[in-house]
């Protein structure tokens, strides 16, 4: 088949969509589909442009057998609620005119796109239809849901005109999918037909990533001497709440055997730092190389996965895919009956959002009762391998574009 992508995020990024949206690109073209990306510059999670990609409005290349297009939009250095809409819209109008082009002259079969960026999707949609091919949208998260949920932006007439044009989009295509079943049922809810809706996971490198036997390289470079450690690893941003690792961190600063190390970056990075000034057993470091995964994941002896209240249905992060894969098992903040919630029950504890007391004692609960952590460890590998594996997505993946596309 001839497969047109639409994606903001996409390779070299190192965390986040990005990973999934090349990934499945990739993985397509191996399988001798013939695969055209049109994206965004890489900037996340730093927010910035790296040097070589800076300059011109358009870049053609090809990758691992990708066609791939990448345009210039507004990066904000400060990525407020109001300036995320103008990257959002700078990319939807940046990417337009590439998008019609393909539509034409590549023919493609099926449009897909990612959502982030939903104010987008109406270009892959326009594509489709000028091409009469079938259309995707695939839901990462619920950006106007989650906005709101984390304070990026407020409530009332902006919050409902966004919840309007959601509904619209999601109305426009073909096939609707997400990446699990509690957001699945609310893409539903928003008035999606039940057989138009997909469950489209994201998926573990379970190849790449398995349980250490040893100590992690990192331990070493790191200068981390201490018997445990708890680790954050990915983007640091106003979704996640991990101001709560660092209220941990000093409630169990006695502790002498844990070190908390948090890896990663993003808009929150700087204040996170501040407000652990003066906690020895905190140590932050800056992302790492994907080479490097396995190692990285495997220096946790308990994985920390915070997420504000109100966006465990709206999002699922992407790290607990690796996190389970590297057979360690999970502290996670959600309420109960969620999707997040029910994704991390056997593999690990789940506390309230934000409640920073209760997310201190599921640490040290697990740290202090090897026999209960090693077996949420072990049932953490065995879902990664029955639930998350890259292999098996994609082949369903595939199975429904084949049914879709005649």
């Amino acid at each position: 088949m001839r497969i047109l992508v639409l994606g903001l995020n996409y390779a070299p990024e190192p965390v986040g969509i990005a990973v999934y949206t090349t990934g499945l690109a990739e993985a397509l073209a191996a399988r001798g589909h013939q695969v055209a990306v049109v994206a965004g510059k890489p900037y996340y999670p730093a927010w910035a442009v790296p040097a070589p990609f800076r300059g011109g409005w358009r870049r053609d290349t090809n990758e691992a057998g990708v066609a791939v297009t990448r345009v210039a939009h507004y990066v904000p250095a400060r990525p407020s609620g109001a300036r995320r809409i103008l990257h959002h819209m700078s990319f939807a109008a940046s990417a337009l005119w590439p998008m019609l082009v393909a539509a034409r002259r590549f023919r493609p079969d099926l449009v897909f796109t990612a959502a982030p960026s939903l104010i987008a999707a109406p270009v892959a949609g326009l594509a489709a239809r000028l091409a009469g091919a079938r259309s995707w949208l695939h839901i990462q998260d619920f950006e106007v849901e989650a906005a709101v949920a984390t304070g990026l932006v407020g409530g009332g007439r902006l919050a409902r005109w966004a919840g309007a044009f959601e509904s619209r989009v999601l109305a426009g295509f073909d096939r609707v999918s997400s990446i699990s079943p509690a957001m699945c049922r609310r893409c539903i809810a928003k008035g999606v037909a039940p057989e138009r809706v997909v469950e489209f996971r994201n998926w573990a490198d379970i190849e790449a990533v398995r349980p250490l036997v040893g100590p992690s390289p990192f331990r070493a470079e790191w200068g981390i001497a201490t018997e445990h450690v708890a680790l954050y690893s990915g983007n640091v941003a106003n979704k996640q709440g991990i101001e709560i690792v660092v209220g941990a961190a000093r409630r169990l600063a006695h502790r002498r055997d844990l070190t908390f190390v948090i890896c990663g970056d993003g808009p929150n990075m700087e204040p996170l730092r501040q407000s652990a000034a003066g906690l020895g057993n905190v140590v932050f470091r800056p992302l790492q190389p994907k080479e490097r995964l396995g190692d990285l994941v495997g220096l946790a002896t308990v994985h920390l996965l915070p997420q504000r209240a109100g966006a465990a249905d709206l999002v699922l992060p992407s790290k607990l895919t690796n996190m389970l894969a590297s057979g360690r098992a999970v502290v996670a903040t959600a309420d109960p009956n969620t999707g997040l919630a029910a994704e991390v029950e056997g593999c690990g504890l789940v506390v309230a959002p934000e409640d920073e007391q209760a997310f201190a004692e599921a640490i040290a609960r697990l740290l202090d009762d090897p026999d209960l952590r090693a077996g949420l460890a072990a049932e953490a590998r065995r879902r990664a391998e029955t639930r998350w594996d890259r292999t098996a997505i994609i082949d369903g993946f595939e199975q429904t574009l084949r049914a879709l596309v005649p």
